[in-house]
């Protein structure tokens, strides 16, 4: 049995990722990318705000803290006979599922895409957190898909630096580095 597989709890960090089944390619084309963002925004936002991501070929990386329950509640109404775990877990799933069958269709191709169930490792420090920010932003070049990580089109880094995109919480981010250009020398100086 695979581990780092549990419930998500409201008020929780959490280090979302998973790749293609087999190691396979996930992201075929740049408007493969922003749909999968897009998917992120309708169907996790709800339940969790996202602190870091990156969309790499094959796999990718999310990191989120699930909202309170009473604010997962409130989104969904309709689920109130539901416990909020499998109400968290299910927004992953629809997640996932959609980009799924989005790609099958258009690639007129079958079967599952994501390794199944996704993973998830529970962030319990600040330090922690502080890591996986870096962790997440500087995967492109431990990948060697580019070395110019700062410049990445499919991550956060540049959502948070910039501060101009309500899909990332920039300024929580941002607040644990003490300023943007503690969160530059930080990403520069990490070691991938």
């Amino acid at each position: 049995m695979k581990k780092d597989i549990f419930p998500l709890e409201p008020d929780h960090f959490y280090h979302i990722y998973n790749r293609g089944i087999n190691g396979g390619k996930l992201f075929f084309n740049h408007q493969n990318y922003l749909y999968f963002l897009k998917l992120i925004s309708e169907k996790v936002q709800p339940i969790a705000q996202i602190y870091s991501y990156c969309l790499l070929p094959n796999h990718f990386h999310i990191l989120v803290r699930i909202r309170s329950e009473s604010v997962v509640r409130e989104n969904f109404p309709e689920k109130k006979d539901l416990i909020i775990e499998a109400i968290i877990s299910q927004q992953f799933s629809n997640t996932f599922n959609s980009y799924s069958q989005a790609i099958n269709k258009h690639f007129a191709r079958t079967g599952k895409l994501f390794e199944l169930p996704f993973r998830r490792k529970e962030i319990a420090s600040e330090q922690r957190l502080i890591n996986t920010i870096l962790y997440i932003n500087s995967n492109p070049a431990k990948h060697k898909i580019t070395v110019d990580f700062l410049s990445y089109p499919y991550s956060s880094v540049n959502d948070i630096r910039e501060g101009t995109n309500i899909f990332v919480e920039s300024g929580e981010v941002i607040s644990l580095f003490n300023d943007k250009e503690n969160f530059k020398d930080a990403l520069i100086n990490y070691q991938v």
